[in-house]
């Protein structure tokens, strides 16, 4: 707010402006940053921490980020996100494999731009149907690639099992072995894309994102190019996605086969943006960590719980029992709090920035 004082106009800050708080913010996210990348190789020496929990976090959740950028924030459906994860891997690995000399960097960041072509030719439909119907079409997009990486050997580079690996990963001479190299390889990858998506997000074509996904209609009617918006959501969407099916599949995986990138992993990175928040940078990080957590917690907590009474949980009713807590969430957050948990992280900080003096 301005007010004049001495013939000079000067800012006066209300409640309305914090500068401070989001200077608090930044410093927050960069001492959590210095302290992932410095504090938890020191830290963790547990390789199992790095390979089952850390790693898939950091790559699950740049895969939700991409598929957030298309649902939370251009308002387009996809179910189709394990097949762009799986060109990206397939492309990077046939790039690594027949090209001689092709860096690891290279070729992940080439799947990214293959999976990002698949994505604007299924992102067309889009500008005729949306809704359910576009869902279905991005559905036909997993169906079609699981087929064509079964069945056409080529992708396999003529596998007899289906099967497909990489191994001696290097970076600029620095190889990529252990699990703490991974883990910070990931990292850096991730913290790269989260800082380029932030900013595409304020852009305006990150306004125009939001503007087909509130009203299409009254975004047309203003100067906004539907077909334009649309699919550079889903080519944006599509690339990030393939990045990460690649650094799932050379990183994480190291060998695979078309299963690691079927349906459910589809349905698994939806069920990430829905908890974690639509349209939030954020919370595809935290719903990339709950999803990751909550199986391990799951299978640890459930029969330990069950010894204290006398009851023996077996292994598939934790396995139950984790798709009804998903179901459960899901229709809690949809229902309840759509932004999900980056919503209820942002109630919190405001809770504790005023207390104890709520007024």
């Amino acid at each position: 707010m301005l007010y004049r004082e001495n013939g000079q106009f000067k800012t006066s800050y209300t409640a309305d402006h914090q500068p401070l708080p989001i200077a608090q913010d930044r410093i927050g996210v960069g001492l959590l940053l210095a302290f992932a990348l410095v504090g938890i190789p020191l830290l963790v020496q547990d390789d199992y921490l790095y390979k089952a929990i850390l790693i898939p976090f950091l790559i699950l959740g740049l895969a939700a980020l991409g598929l957030n950028i298309l649902v939370g924030y251009c308002g387009q459906i996809s179910l189709g996100t394990g097949a762009f994860m799986a060109v990206g891997a397939y492309a990077a690995y046939n790039l690594f494999a027949r090209v001689d000399g092709m860096p690891m960097l290279a070729a992940i960041l080439l799947g990214g731009v293959f999976a990002m072509i698949a994505g604007v030719l299924f992102g067309i439909p889009s500008l005729r149907i949306k809704g359910l119907y576009l869902a279905v079409a991005t559905l036909a997009a997993q169906f079609f690639w699981d087929w064509a990486f079964l069945r056409i050997k080529w992708f396999t580079n003529e596998s007899a099992s289906g099967s497909v690996a990489v191994s001696k990963l290097t970076l600029l001479g620095w190889g990529i072995d252990t699990p703490v190299e991974k883990y910070l390889f990931c990292l850096i990858v991730v913290m790269v894309f989260a800082w380029l998506a932030k900013n595409l997000v304020r852009s305006h074509i990150g306004r125009e994102w939001m503007a087909i996904r509130d009203m299409d209609v009254a975004a047309s009617v203003i100067g906004i190019r539907p077909v334009y918006a649309k699919l550079t959501a889903f080519a944006v969407s599509s690339f990030i996605v393939g990045v990460a099916g690649a650094m799932w599949g050379f990183v994480h995986l190291g060998s695979w086969e078309p299963a690691a990138f079927s349906i459910d992993r589809s349905f698994q990175l939806l069920f990430m943006i829905i908890i974690g928040g639509l349209g939030s940078i954020m919370g595809s990080f935290f719903g990339a960590a709950f999803i990751v957590i909550l199986p391990i917690f799951l299978n640890q907590f459930l029969p330990w719980a069950g010894s204290l009474v006398g009851v023996t949980i077996s292994t598939a009713a934790v396995a139950h029992t984790e798709f009804m807590i998903f179901g459960s969430l899901i229709v809690f957050f949809l229902i309840v709090e759509p932004h999900g948990l980056a919503r209820l992280w942002s109630i919190g900080k405001e809770k504790l920035r005023l207390w104890p003096f709520p007024h």
